[in-house]
């Protein structure tokens, strides 16, 4: 049974191998001259104007963590929908409380004002 996991176990093993390799011999053999210039935060090419180090609002944390929470729900629902015909009414039912679940939870974060930017 483990003879069918063997390449992607190969594959995984080969990638950290070749990303660890490639971070020692960088670390190795490159150039450690750290400047002023090098150390400025990058604004297109242009001279940095000001402190790149802001304070952003709790608002863009709040939309990424929903965006992630119904990203995860679509994740879910692929699944469920290749398996749709062999699922029958159970599975029907059982994704739709799942959606109803989310739907309630997108309602109260909607009247809670989350999703209002000012």
């Amino acid at each position: 049974m483990l003879d069918s996991y063997l390449p992607i176990i190969t594959l995984i093993v080969v990638a950290l191998g070749f990303a660890t390799g490639s971070i020692i011999f960088s670390r190795l053999v490159g150039q450690k001259k750290p400047s002023e210039v090098k150390l400025a935060p990058y604004e297109c090419g242009m001279p940095p104007v000001g402190s790149a180090r802001e304070r952003f609002s709790v608002k863009f944390y709040i939309i990424a963590m929903l965006f992630i929470v119904f990203d995860i729900e679509v994740v879910f629902m692929y699944p469920w929908a290749v398996m749709f015909k062999r699922l029958g009414m159970f599975g029907f039912v059982e994704m739709g409380v799942f959606i109803l679940i989310l739907l309630v939870g997108y309602v109260y974060v909607w009247k809670k004002g989350a999703l209002e930017w000012e």
